[in-house]
């Protein structure tokens, strides 16, 4: 058993068992043995003084009431009756036993129990402990009378040592068997513990699918299991989040940060003039503030802030400002076609640019010669189109377009993760929105995206 560095309480759970049940049947055997103890003494005291008024009586039909005074009849071999008897004819002691010393604690406690009258008896120590009773004589006669008796109880007390002696062993022998029967009986159902302990150390190695409750145990344990397990998945879960804004963040970040070393580049191949180099630093400037926005916008909604307060975002200026950032590669055209009205979303500046990013980024990807950005109000939502005359999506990969990290081709040469439009979805989900294809459109692809109005 291993003890606590602070003090004698041990460390393991078995032990700790161990010792409560020990102590609790440590308590209870002392009760049990001082009752035990206590009605043998008891019992044993009871029979001498059986055996004592046994004797009484047999003295006392020796002893004649008739006359004015009662006096002892002699009978033949009384010399055992005799032994540690007297004889009383009222408060005249008529016989002694036999080498008895005269006026001594015997004779004074003898004395003082026929004085008292009546049938009862008392203990004297003289030097060893001696039980005397004393019994009246009955009679036809009026003569008072009584006889008391001695006996030693050195034989009986030690009688009662024994027991207690006895008593004491088994219980030392009862509180080992408790001790290591506990510790057998906790060990074995901790065994299931020790086995998800091990399981769980096994499992933080790598990264795995296996939980605890597909194993039959006890009731206790299986709970415990179940608990576990849904901790096991909330962490997961966390870790996968984690994982997920890491990826969004790098895939995000990755446009406007190659549009500040393509403008660094540019301006250090050949010496500038003070316009072209106010131009670089606008926009560097300008990718450096959509960088910021990328990073406030992501870690807002993994705080779930978004929501909570949303404001509002012009849509055509946003499409806007989003299609004037673009270098799209020649023969693609890039436009906003229609905006009815002045449309107002319900949502931040930021998301809704991040929202509809990825789907332009994809659009552009993909696109043979155009790309078509669109918006109207349906049904009290905004309604934002983003189209490309590309190949499509093939039907085979739409039930898959907006799982995380899933390509369609991821070796048709096009940069990307397959993070965009998982983002652009779950960040419109985030406000009540939503982002879907439309596989009806023909040729090439379109993406819809519907946002809260504002």
């Amino acid at each position: 058993m291993t003890l606590h560095p602070r003090g004698w309480r041990p460390r393991t759970l078995r032990g700790r068992l161990s010792l409560v049940a020990c102590a609790a049947a440590a308590l209870l055997m002392v009760v049990l043995t001082v009752g035990f103890n206590a009605v043998v003494r008891q019992r044993l005291q009871q029979q001498a003084d059986d055996h004592l008024y046994t004797r009484a009586a047999a003295i006392a039909a020796t002893v004649d009431t008739t006359g004015a005074t009662a006096r002892v009849v002699e009978v033949p071999n009384d010399d055992a009756l005799d032994a540690d008897v007297w004889i009383y004819a009222g408060p005249v002691r008529l016989e002694a036993p036999p080498g008895t010393v005269p006026g001594g604690r015997l004779d004074r406690a003898a004395d003082a129990l026929a004085a008292d009258g009546g049938r009862h008896c008392a203990t004297a120590e003289a030097p060893e402990p001696v039980r005397l009773c004393v019994q009246p004589v009955t009679g036809s006669g009026s003569a008072p009378a009584a006889v008391v008796t001695a006996r030693g109880l050195a034989p009986y007390r030690s009688t009662a040592d024994t027991v207690l002696y006895a008593s004491l062993a088994l219980d030392a022998a009862m509180l080992a068997c408790t001790y290591v029967l506990t510790r057998l009986a906790v060990g074995r159902a901790l065994r299931p513990v020790r086995t998800m302990t091990e399981q769980a150390t096994a499992w933080s190695t790598h990264a795995c699918d296996d939980r605890f409750g597909h194993a039959r145990r006890p009731a206790e344990l299986a709970r415990l299991g179940s608990s576990l397990d849904a901790l096991l998945d909330r962490i997961r879960a966390g870790l996968r989040h984690e994982q997920q804004l890491t990826r969004e963040l790098s895939h995000e970040l990755r446009n406007p940060l190659a549009r500040i070393i393509a403008e660094v580049d540019w301006w250090q191949s050949r010496p500038r003039s003070a316009a072209e180099t106010q131009r670089v630093c606008a926009a560097v400037e300008d990718a450096a503030h959509g960088m910021r926005t990328i990073c406030d916008t992501l870690l807002d909604d993994a705080r779930s802030s978004s929501g909570a307060d949303r404001g509002a975002a012009d849509v055509r200026s946003t499409l806007i400002r989003l299609t004037g950032r673009l270098s799209p590669p020649q023969p693609i055209d890039v436009r906003v076609t229609q905006v009815a009205g002045d449309l107002t979303a319900g949502v931040p500046q930021a998301l809704l640019e991040r929202t509809v990013s990825p789907l332009l980024d994809n659009a552009l990807r993909h696109a043979r010669s155009r790309v078509r950005l669109s918006a109207c109000r349906q049904d009290g939502s905004i309604r934002i189109e983003v189209s490309d005359d590309g190949p499509g999506v093939p039907p085979s990969f739409a039930p898959e377009l907006f799982h995380p990290g899933r390509r369609a081709d991821p070796d048709d040469g096009h940069g990307g993760a397959g993070l965009g439009l998982p983002l652009a979805r779950r960040l419109a989900r985030s406000v009540d929105g939503d982002v879907r294809h439309d596989e009806g459109h023909c040729p090439g692809a379109r993406f819809v995206v519907t946002l809260p109005a504002g």
